[in-house]
């Protein structure tokens, strides 16, 4: 596993591992606890040593498990972790106040057996407190010794230029694959303007672009995939085209249609860092190995355009979650 660069100098793995399906999201896990810290840790063997997490996953016993299996190979690891929301309040709403990063911050260094926090992003915006006093919190933070990074989760570019000029921040994490394209329009250009990394989560498009799932997968109960309209077995239906064209493509480089689907975005620029999610060490191993697999400029330009060609049936969240992004 090679590596790659993002804001700030900061080193990670060009593919990282999300550990949020773990805990959460995606229905019981078929694997016990110890099942889990073996992938993390068999994952740091192979080279996979970005690991992203967050209080809210579980909550609480994700950053738990985390730290557990990392541990005994902290020094490896760059652990990313993330606050603003109000858990313990038992709301559920949002709250990035500077008392309350700050909370956030003791409390995950301790469930993550960790001295410091490697990259620590703000999960949401809050239009409640400046962006302005957030990034200065981290900042306080990064002086004390506790954060290493700041970093922001579905901003738009606007509040991403307030923070930075605050405190400079080291990546912006927001969905992005090939069938979610949003950031391309102002996010991506501001980051790179500014020298920002990129770290797309749900690469893989919850499964959808790996192409596992159809219209005639079942969810189990739990599944955040049963809350998302994209994914009703209607719009599965009239998305298959897309996913059909991926694994076709796969199939001729004789790759996989995920590794197909990572390495497009390992394309994009230098500085993009994904992090697929999984509970099995095979798909560990499958999409760090994406990091192999060459696009010719053809093949780039094809997967480009696809989404517009095809169209894509169906919003990435529902309405709710819709509301917390892009702010």
């Amino acid at each position: 596993m090679h590596t790659r660069t993002l804001g700030q100098g900061l080193e990670v793995s060009a593919v990282g591992l999300g550990a949020m399906g773990m805990s959460q999201s995606y229905g019981p896990n078929p694997g016990s606890r110890d099942d889990m810290i073996a992938v993390l840790r068999g994952a740091v063997e192979r080279g996979v040593t970005f690991v992203d997490t967050a209080e809210v996953y579980g909550p609480y016993v994700n950053e738990e498990l985390v730290g557990e299996a990392v541990e005994p190979v902290r020094d490896q690891v760059v652990i990313a972790t993330k606050f603003g929301f109000d858990i313990a309040g038992g709301q559920g709403g949002l709250d990035s106040r500077p008392e309350q990063i700050r909370r956030v911050a003791d409390a995950s260094l301790r469930r993550l057996r960790t001295d410091r926090i490697d990259l620590f992003y703000q999960h949401r915006v809050d239009p409640d407190v400046p962006i302005e006093d957030v990034a200065g919190t981290v900042g306080e933070l990064v002086a004390e010794g506790k954060v290493r990074h700041l970093g922001l989760s579905e901003p738009s570019a606007a509040t991403i230029r307030r923070a930075h000029t605050v405190h400079p921040v080291t990546a912006v994490q927001s969905e992005y694959s090939l069938w979610t394209r949003d950031p391309e329009a102002e996010v991506l250009p501001a980051l790179a303007e500014l020298g920002i990394g990129f770290v797309p989560f749900s690469p893989l498009g919850k499964g959808f672009l790996t192409g596992t799932v159809d219209p005639g997968t079942s969810f189990s109960a739990g599944d955040v995939r049963t809350t998302i309209p994209r994914f009703t077995p209607e719009n599965r239906a009239a998305n298959q085209v897309l996913v059909d064209h991926v694994r076709a493509l796969a199939d001729a480089k004789g790759a996989t249609a995920g590794q197909v689907a990572l390495a497009w975005l390992l394309a994009q620029q230098p500085w993009i860092v994904p992090i697929p999610g999984t509970r099995r060490i095979e798909r560990v191993e499958e999409n760090a190995a994406a990091t192999a697999v060459a696009l010719s400029a053809d093949e780039r330009a094809d997967l480009d355009a696809l989404a517009t060609r095809v169209g894509v049936r169906g919003n990435r969240y529902g309405d709710q979650h819709l509301r917390l992004v892009g702010r």
